[in-house]
């Protein structure tokens, strides 16, 4: 069973600028980065448990071909969201908190 999930309305928005800015890029390549970090947070979700540990009780799974990361952490039955560019620093999101 997947978790329910939810993005941080700041996450969200930063995630929406970047898929944006994908869909800017070429053709296509939006659509290409959604898919991909939807299929990382499938993963996250079916299996939280499987993604290292980076900071307190927040996890990452990495993107394959797009320099993005998800941060999330376990709540409940909720998986609990942010999408950054991979050089960000996970703290970011724990201080918007």
């Amino acid at each position: 069973m997947s978790l329910r999930v939810v993005f941080r309305l700041a996450a969200q928005r930063e995630f929406e600028k970047a898929v944006s800015w994908y869909y800017d890029q070429r053709e296509g390549l939006g659509a290409e980065f959604l898919q991909e970090i939807e299929d990382v947070v499938a993963g996250a979700a079916a299996h939280p448990e499987r993604y290292p540990i980076v900071t307190g009780d927040v996890r990452r799974a990495v993107a394959r071909r797009f320099p993005y990361s998800v941060f999330f952490r376990t709540r409940a039955d909720t998986l609990v969201l942010a999408v950054f560019l991979g050089r960000r620093d996970p703290e970011v999101w724990r201080r918007r908190e």
